[in-house]
């Protein structure tokens, strides 16, 4: 009787062991595979690890953890893509579950409540403005008609740097470009230049600059949820003003627009009149508001103003750095342009060592360094669980220097695009500096137009002495602080006319 006894309690302890492991077993075995993380700590998680600037951070992280990575930004969960392959993964194979943009704070308050199109969440309203950009705003006919606008403000830009170029006078390129830049949207979107009252121009490219420094911010609030309602940093304060003065500046531009209408005289075929003609139309499966239409024109200063005229600083400035690549590009324009007429946005198919060396540029330096992306569901990349509600960065900074796909990745070559069709309009996805898929930029075109045709002119006209005085045989390649990779230092160079743009 004891033997059997002791027999049905060894019988009980495996039985119970048995049932123990497999339970072990199944919890290990059924546990997400998520991607490797760095130590986080307790309430901030890793945000201590992304200063100073995220890209750069992001990008020697991933040489230690691989090219997915998790982190945790305070509360917020956050998966990390730095390879082309993974890149991809986000933005094309699942491309469904990541098409809506994570919170922001700062962006969302200035937008109206993430009305803008660039910030909407993926619905709708998103894919009704896709359309109304794609079909009117931004299409080809469009374009066409405001090339006269384009091309008079560039011929503007090449008159004041012949002026300075008269005198000797250094042109401080962030904010001449700025002002080129800022007079084209403005013209193309309401048929006004900025620069006709400087005061008003200063204040609009003032209000650009502190929206893409602010919103290109960690704000502790959106991350760290015993802060939620805190301003730390004093963000509140300094989002009140730059909306006020905004609201202040546009409402009183909609309001002439609205006024000549009424008069008949508003058919001018600007950006804000087809807005606005879409606001009235009652057809329409939804209804714009003016706080709609003003997030949409702060989409298109914010893009438009800073995008190209970045782009063009940092090209001229590696040109600069590079003058056998100088001397190059202005060989191409003098055999196929001549000297005795201004380069065209017409020109630039027949200049392929010129539209090489915006490529190469904007590998080096994407003027949006990083693309954010919202899970919407649970998914599989490259072999590791992404759950839903997930913040995804797509390096964008990081595929551009990917030693897999560039050779040589931190050289400044032009040539590696004459052999070659990769272009930069999201289907390679080691260099996507307007994104991919669904949410591309829409102004693609646009912009490519602009800074091929800007610093083509600029290099057929004028050498380059860089310094306040001149003499320096190169500039430095430090990057700024926020969400459109500005220089940190702006570049400033005394133009020499190698031929009079006036007088062509």
């Amino acid at each position: 009787m004891g033997d059997l006894h002791g027999y049905f309690f060894l019988f009980l302890i495996w039985l119970i062991s048995t049932i123990f492991i497999r339970a072990i077993f199944k919890s290990t075995s059924s546990k997400p595979h998520l991607p490797p993380s760095p130590f986080a700590l307790p309430i901030i998680g890793h945000l201590h690890l992304l200063a100073p600037i995220p890209h750069q951070a992001f990008h020697k992280l991933s040489l230690r953890y691989g090219p997915v990575f998790r982190l945790f930004l305070g509360s917020v969960p956050c998966a990390v893509a730095c390879s082309p392959e993974t890149a991809k993964e986000f933005l094309k194979t699942y491309e469904h579950a990541y098409l809506d943009r994570p919170h922001n704070s700062a962006l969302a308050y200035l937008t109206y409540g993430s009305q803008s199109f660039a910030f909407a969440p993926y619905g709708s309203y998103w894919k009704f403005m896709k359309k109304i950009i794609m079909s009117q705003l931004l299409n080809g006919t469009t374009l066409d008609l405001l090339l006269p606008v384009r091309q008079d403000e560039l011929n503007r830009f090449m008159n004041t740097l012949f002026q300075k170029a008269k005198i000797g006078k250094a042109v401080d390129l962030n904010g001449e470009l700025l002002k080129m830049s800022n007079n084209v949207i403005s013209r193309m979107l309401m048929s006004e230049r900025c620069s006709e009252n400087e005061d008003e121009a200063g204040e609009m490219r003032k209000l650009v600059t502190e929206i893409t420094e602010i919103a290109g911010k960690f704000n502790l609030s959106d991350y760290i949820w015993i802060l939620k309602n805190l301003d730390l940093q004093g963000f509140g304060k300094r989002l009140k003003d730059i909306r006020r003065r905004f609201d202040e500046l546009i409402d009183g531009i909609i309001k002439d627009h609205e006024e000549s209408r009424k008069q008949g005289s508003g058919k001018v075929r600007d950006l804000l009149n087809i807005l606005l003609d879409v606001a009235e139309d009652e057809t329409m499966e939804i209804k714009l508001t003016r706080e709609h239409i003003k997030a949409f024109i702060l989409d298109i200063f914010v893009a438009g103003t800073q995008s190209s005229a970045i782009t063009l600083e940092w090209a001229l400035a590696e040109l600069i750095n590079h003058p056998n690549i100088m001397e190059k590009a202005i060989e191409e324009i003098d055999q196929v342009i001549g000297k005795k007429r201004l380069l065209q946005e017409s020109d630039i198919p027949n200049l392929p060592y010129l539209q090489a060396i915006v490529k190469e540029t904007l590998r080096l330096h994407a003027t949006g360094p990083v693309i954010l992306r919202q899970s919407t569901e649970d998914c599989t990349v490259a072999g590791y669980h992404i759950p839903a509600n997930t913040t995804v960065f797509i390096n964008v900074w990081a595929l551009g220097r990917d030693p897999n796909h560039w050779e040589n990745p931190l050289e400044f070559r032009p040539e590696r695009f004459e052999q070659n069709n990769v272009d930069v309009r999201g289907q390679h996805f080691h260099i996507i500096p307007f994104g991919s898929g669904r949410r591309i930029c829409p102004g693609t075109s646009l912009s490519l137009q602009m800074i091929q045709t800007t610093l083509g002119s600029m290099i057929q006209c004028f050498d380059w002495k860089a310094g306040e005085d001149g003499n320096l045989t190169s500039v430095d390649m430090e990057e700024g602080p926020g969400i459109t990779l500005p220089r940190a230092n702006p570049l400033v160079c005394i133009p020499v006319a190698r031929i009079d743009p006036i007088s062509l």
